[in-house]
C-alpha cells in the first residue's frame, strides 16, 4: 500500500532522498579543505598545493599512500556513523520533506560524505558547487553510480570507469555533464536509480542495506552500524583506487587541462548490467507486491 505523499516510483524516491540528504548540514565536503587536511601529515606543501590545483595523481602521490589516507577517512566516518542514532545524527533532519524519513536521509548523508572524500583522494573533481545549493544532474548521476558500487552489485563499475576515463584523457576539472545526463552513461544512471529507490522505503532503508550486504549477525534497526557502512566504503575505495584516473604515472602538462565540459566519446557504451537487470526485475516485482 502506498503511504502518504511518497514518490510514485523508485527512481523518483531515490532522487528525492539523495537531494534531501545533500542539503543536510555537514554532508557536503569542501574538496580543497579536505585534501589539505587529509594529506597534511603525509605530503609536502608543494604536493598538497598541486593535488588541490590539479589532482593527487598529477601531484605524484602514490596510490599506496592514498589508500592509507583513504583508510583513515573511512575509519573516521565509520566511527562517527556507528556512534550516532538514526534520528539525531546530522543536524537539520527536522526540516526534511515529509516524504523523506530522517533515518534514510541520515544514512544517505553519511554515504555522501565518504563518497566525496574517496572521490577527491582518487583524483575526481569537485562534486558540489556550493554549500546548500541545488545539485546539478551530472552530480546526481555520478553519485548514483558511486552508490551502486558501494552496494556491491558491480553493475555501475563499467559506467564509473567510463567517466573516469573521460576525465583522465582530457584532465577536465568538471564532470562530463553530457555523458551523465543524456549521453552514453545516462541509461545506466536511470537503471541504478530505480534499483536503489526500491530499497528506500519509509519503513527502513537501513534494513534494506543489511539485507543487501549479508554479514552474519549484522542486524540494523533504525540506525547505522559498522557491519554495513564499512564494507560499502571499502568497496568504493577499492574500485576508485584501481582506475587509471588515480594512477600517479598520469602526468599532465598545463596545456592539457580542460576547465569546462569533457567531450563525449562517440562510441557504444555497453555496461555490464546483467546483474542489475536481474536485481531490478526482482525489485520491481517487490514494489508491485507492496502496492
Amino acid at each position: 500500500m502506498k503511504q502518504g505523499k511518497e514518490p510514485e516510483n523508485p527512481e523518483s524516491r531515490f532522487f528525492a532522498v539523495l537531494m534531501a540528504a545533500a542539503k543536510l548540514p555537514g554532508v557536503r565536503i569542501n574538496r580543497e579543505a579536505y585534501l589539505r587536511s587529509a594529506l597534511a601529515r603525509h605530503c609536502s606543501e608543494e604536493e598538497i598545493r598541486r593535488a588541490i590545483e590539479e589532482t593527487p595523481a598529477a601531484a605524484g602521490i602514490t596510490v599506496e599512500l592514498l589508500d592509507k589516507v583513504a583508510n583513515e577517512s573511512i575509519r573516521y566516518e565509520t566511527v562517527k556513523v556507528s556512534a550516532l542514532s538514526a534520528a539525531a545524527g546530522i543536524p537539520g533532519v527536522l526540516a526534511l520533506p515529509a516524504t523523506v524519513p530522517a533515518d534514510t536521509a541520515q544514512y544517505v548523508g553519511h554515504m555522501l560524505r565518504i563518497a566525496q572524500k574517496l572521490a577527491y583522494l582518487y583524483s575526481w573533481p569537485e562534486l558540489f558547487s556550493d554549500e546548500g545549493g541545488d545539485v546539478d544532474d551530472a552530480t546526481k548521476g555520478m553519485l548514483t553510480l558511486f552508490f551502486d558500487v558501494m552496494f556491491g552489485t558491480q553493475s555501475a563499475n563499467a559506467a564509473v570507469g567510463k567517466v573516469a576515463g573521460m576525465l583522465a584523457e582530457q584532465v577536465a576539472k568538471e564532470l562530463p555533464k553530457k555523458a551523465l545526463t543524456h549521453g552514453v552513461v545516462y541509461p545506466m544512471v536511470k537503471k541504478v536509480a530505480k534499483y536503489l529507490g526500491v530499497k528506500m522505503t519509509t519503513q527502513s532503508f537501513a534494513k534494506g542495506v543489511s539485507k543487501a550486504i549479508p554479514v552474519v549477525g549484522a542486524v540494523v534497526s533504525g540506525g547505522l552500524t559498522l557491519a554495513t557502512y564499512l564494507p560499502m566504503a571499502k568497496r568504493l575505495k577499492k574500485h576508485l583506487a584501481g582506475l587509471p584516473l588515480a594512477d600517479p604515472s598520469h602526468r599532465v602538462s598545463e596545456g592539457d587541462v580542460v576547465d569546462g565540459e569533457v567531450v563525449e566519446e562517440h562510441e557504444t557504451f555497453a555496461p555490464a548490467d546483467a546483474e542489475l537487470h536481474d536485481a531490478d526485475t526482482a525489485a520491481v516485482k517487490l514494489e508491485q507486491r507492496r502496492d
